[in-house]
């Protein structure tokens, strides 16, 4: 590949809009670059599900005349931009396996509100993003399509469960890329693939069909920038007759980056009981440095939360799991992913009174992280407690450890959960920078429920003072 088509596909969704309104940029010219990179770099990453290389470029060519057509007119938000839909999210008549053998040739009969949003705003699916089966993991891979790898260093996970579009978006195989979180399967990619993830609070943005109501699940943005993320986040946003629970009012996240002069900042390394490996630790102390830079008041606060909050997302993951998977064990089970059968069983074990004792925990957590987001702007905290995992990583282990200390396999190493049981709090993962591995860092900036403007504010400034845009992985 060509050093410019290669810059092609590094480019931002915002600069590529630019060129394509300058005409100084075919939407073809961008897809063409995109498809030669996904041939070129996912049989290494293994990443993508299915592609669409043809039709994306008569789509292509569709926005092509549509921006030479306008004479200062208005194209579509996202007209002729490249995006890797994850294959989890439902879309009509197109193949959606949930990572799993049980949908292998399922086709859905409606697409989820927010895919539906980004293709009707002229975006491009040009292919579909891995997901470990029923995006139960932070680490992707699956029986269906096995292991996804992560471009900055194929040892370690991309992380999950939208690990196929984190490893997408940092190798240059799409421009835009969508996720969903339920436990931190934005930010956790995110963070271990050096891109931007944003979790949305809930009812920011609706839910698809599958998931009526649950407040733990968020759609939303990955992206290479934190303008493309807002780009997308107001595409997706908004209320949907589908989903009840979306909020009425919309909120639109400018482009623009405002001085951050006199912003409190609260820095949480551990938010009061995680193992944190030194160099996550290391990296986030220099990206709370860059925000005092700014000339925020940062401060280290003690949020005070326990390993209870682990127990309270496991119960409530596995009551929802086995409430939309479990039936399917009798015919199944020696099929699925032993870790996915695991998590099924035990949330058929669960029952409402258990469950109902989660709102209790979620409001005992909310006692402890309101006076920190009401006194401060944004709370600074890790998005993983190390870099990521090892492929081969085994989520049923008695014996992973952080720093010495034996943590849980599955998810004692994600920082991500506890905000998802917070989940009108908005939360994104930014890059703070690279492990010894090559394998990138990341932290959480977190703000008062509803308050996406915040978190946005925040990510913009901290960005454009340490531009990530310059680190790709070496492939």
């Amino acid at each position: 590949m060509a050093a410019s088509d290669l810059e092609l596909c590094y480019m931002t969704g915002t600069e590529a809009i630019a060129l394509f309104k300058a005409k100084k940029l075919s939407p073809v010219e961008l897809m063409k670059a995109v498809i030669a990179r996904c041939e070129s770099a996912n049989p290494k990453l293994n990443a993508i599900t299915y592609n669409f290389y043809d039709r994306a470029l008569a789509q292509a060519k569709k926005a092509e005349k549509s921006y030479m057509k306008k004479k200062g007119g208005r194209s579509r938000p996202l007209e002729g931009l490249p995006i890797a839909i994850k294959d989890f999210h439902p879309v009509k008549g197109e193949i959606t396996t949930f990572g799993s053998k049980i949908f292998e040739n399922f086709k859905p009969d409606y697409t989820a509100a927010t895919v539906d949003r980004l293709l009707k705003a002229g975006a491009i699916m040009h292919v579909r993003s891995t997901s470990p089966e029923f995006a139960y993991s932070g680490n992707t891979k699956s029986p269906l399509w096995g292991q996804t790898y992560n471009p900055w260093n194929r040892d370690y996970s991309p992380g999950g469960s939208s690990g196929g579009a984190g490893a997408i978006i940092a190798a240059g195989m799409s421009t835009l890329a969508d996720g969903t979180d339920g436990g931190g399967s934005i930010r956790i990619p995110a963070s271990a693939c050096g891109i931007v993830g944003y979790k949305p609070p809930f009812g920011r943005n609706p839910l698809d069909r599958d998931h009526p109501l649950e407040s733990i699940l968020h759609y939303g943005p990955m992206t290479r920038s934190v303008a493309d993320a807002a780009l997308m986040q107001n595409v997706m946003s908004g209320p949907h007759a589908d989903d009840l629970c979306s909020l009425p009012d919309n909120v639109t996240i400018p482009d623009t980056v405002e001085n951050l002069k006199g912003f409190k900042v609260a820095l949480s390394v551990n938010l009061g009981y995680v193992e944190v490996d030194p160099e996550v630790e290391h990296n986030l102390r220099a990206a709370a440095d860059v925000f005092r830079g700014l000339g925020c008041k940062v401060e280290e606060v003690d949020l005070g939360w326990d390993w209870g909050v682990l127990d309270c997302w496991l119960t409530w993951w596995e009551g929802l799991f086995a409430g939309i998977a479990a039936h399917y064990l009798p015919r199944w089970r020696y099929e699925m992913d032993p870790f996915v059968v695991n998590l099924l069983e035990k949330g058929l074990g669960h029952d409402a009174s258990r469950l109902y004792q989660c709102f209790s925990k979620r409001g005992e957590m909310w006692r402890k992280l309101q006076p920190v987001v009401s006194k401060y702007d944004v709370m600074l905290c890790p998005t993983l407690a190390v870099p990521s995992v090892k492929i081969g990583h085994d989520e049923f282990s008695k014996s992973f450890t952080i720093n010495g200390k034996v943590v849980n396999a599955y998810v004692g190493w994600i920082m991500t959960h506890g905000f998802n049981l917070m989940s009108q709090c908005p939360s994104m993962s930014v890059p703070t920078g690279l492990s010894k591995s090559g394998v990138p860092t990341g932290m959480q900036i977190v703000a008062r429920p509803f308050d996406d403007l915040r978190v946005f504010r925040a990510a913009m400034a901290y960005e454009m003072a340490r531009p990530w845009r310059g680190k790709r992985p070496k492939l």
